[in-house]
């Protein structure tokens, strides 16, 4: 059996054509799986799971259908926060049938430690991104925004939204990039020999002697994922 990893689909309804390739891709491919981890950027944004309702979310709703559809036949989902949707709860989660998993995380994959994180943490030459993420990831910021209306919620998305298009416009793609430093301390820090994340749309296997370096792919015009099992590992687009 094979293991998948996706991130970065920024599923929204604005974009349902980016839903219909996750159905596709889970009713296809998924469903024969041993497990399919999703590392960030899930969604385009999470208002908090009390929000789904509120907000007629019927984007989150399709997923969790689809998701509980999979973990009832066996597939284990495992899923972590990215830099869009660090706001998914537990409740959530529990009712997708999915396990929420801390960044980083060392899992054994077919016999190798591998370590997966989202990679936003490692864009560290982003100053002013990584200045915003120290806020919105600080435990206060967030309930406080939890406890504010679901039209404030929006608008503040909204706003951050725009926001992180002008800054994407106005900064260099090497700036937006991960540092190879931080990329570094992660393989000592961690001991493995392979990192797998996302974040950076920038889909590639990068192999330096023993390390490798996998990164996922955007689903803004295509489905992007990685297949692994005991014997490959293999990124692929279509």
């Amino acid at each position: 059996m094979s293991t998948y990893f996706i991130s970065d689909l920024h599923l929204c309804e604005q974009q349902p054509q980016i839903s219909r390739l996750f159905v596709q891709f889970c009713r296809d491919q998924v469903c024969h799986a041993q497990a399919l981890y999703i590392l960030g950027d899930f969604f385009e944004y999470w208002l908090g799971d009390d929000a789904i309702d509120i907000k007629a979310d019927n984007t989150a709703k399709m997923v969790q259908k689809e998701l509980i559809t999979l973990s009832e036949q066996g597939v284990e989902i495992y899923f972590m926060a990215g830099n869009r949707d660090f706001l998914l709860g537990q409740e959530f989660a529990s009712n997708c049938g999915m396990q929420i998993i801390n960044e980083p995380t060392v899992i054994d994959l077919y016999g190798e430690q591998v370590l997966l994180i989202h990679g936003d943490a490692e864009c560290t030459d982003d100053i002013p991104y990584q200045q915003a993420r120290t806020m919105l990831r600080d435990p206060q910021w967030q309930l406080q925004f939890l406890n504010m209306d679901i039209e404030q919620r929006m608008d503040f998305a909204e706003k951050a939204r725009l926001q992180s298009q002008q800054h994407t416009q106005n900064t260099s793609t090497e700036i937006m990039d991960v540092n190879q430093a931080a990329i570094e301390d992660l393989f000592t820090k961690h001991q493995v020999k392979t990192i797998i994340h996302g974040h950076t749309h920038r889909p590639a296997i990068h192999q330096a002697l023993s390390k490798q370096r996998i990164v996922l792919g955007d689903w803004h015009h295509q489905s992007s994922y990685l297949v692994v099992d005991a014997n490959s590992k293999q990124l692929i687009s279509t």
